[in-house]
């Protein structure tokens, strides 16, 4: 199947599952886990083909900038179609979809050069993948910290939204932010690991910058569930701590990566 007809394919997909999700939001219709979760299969089967069509190449796996991006969104949306199974997580595909389809319509009219990492390096390849799942899971706890910052702001106010309607209880809210922190912080760790193991020279393969940031971020998340755990922090102040680390991280992926392929053109 040709490439563009799975991009089309995908964002219609993911068009209508954000167009459900809306209507839902505000009351319009009501949508089962039976019916997201089909039409999020059937998004994430087209997009997973886009991908082996866009980031395996012969004799390897360009991971460049917006074949990386399309990947990231594609494991984001999957662990969060996981997610819904057994979590109240559906607000989340209101962030989750939208930004899918974006990753795919910039992965379809711009170009980065290639960052080929060949098949048989499975040491870098397996740091990649852990790497690819740590972000996956803090983008997620992003958009749920944005979420929780709001409901505790309208909730102080006494502000009855549709968010406030439509939003598990607080505590739910909290938890799962959590869950979602603690999760990225053991794949973020084994990440750093794995880099530190099969990864030659920082400074040759220009990856100091992402090592630094990526470590600022891990400190800020082991000091956010430290502070969970002894000063009781939640609420606001946990989700602040969250976007900051999640901030960091981003840097240390996107950040890294725009500087080098998109201003100066370097590949791999």
């Amino acid at each position: 199947m040709g490439t563009l007809i799975l991009a089309v394919t995908s964002l219609l997909l993911y068009s209508v599952g954000t167009a459900l999700q809306a209507l839902s939001f505000r009351g319009r219709v009501h949508t089962s886990i039976a019916i997201t979760t089909l039409i999020g299969l059937l998004a994430l089967t087209a997009h997973g083909l886009l991908i082996a069509q866009t980031v395996h190449r012969e004799g390897g796996f360009d991971f460049g900038f917006f074949q990386s991006s399309v990947l990231i969104s594609w494991l984001i949306a999957f662990l969060l179609l996981a997610l819904n199974l057994r979590k109240p997580v559906q607000s989340l595909f209101l962030g989750v979809y939208p930004l899918a389809a974006l990753t795919i319509i910039m992965g379809l009219i711009t170009h980065s050069p290639s960052r080929l990492v060949p098949e048989d390096h499975y040491g870098m390849l397996s740091h990649i993948a852990l790497s690819v799942t740590a972000y996956s899971l803090f983008t997620l706890a992003a958009i749920q910290a944005v979420l929780l910052y709001l409901q505790n702001r309208q909730l102080k106010q006494n502000y009855n939204s549709a968010l406030i309607r439509n939003l598990p209880p607080l505590q739910t809210m909290e938890s799962l932010l959590f869950e979602l922190v603690w999760a990225g912080v053991v794949m973020l760790i084994l990440a750093i690991v794995t880099g530190a193991l099969f990864i030659d020279d920082l400074f040759a393969q220009d990856l100091a910058h992402k090592t630094l940031f990526s470590l600022l971020s891990l400190i800020v998340f082991i000091a956010l569930l430290i502070g969970r755990y002894t000063k009781g922090w939640r609420g606001i102040t946990a989700s602040r701590w969250t976007l900051a680390g999640c901030a960091l991280l981003m840097l240390a992926f996107y950040g890294s990566k725009f500087v080098l392929e998109l201003i100066f053109h370097r590949g791999g």
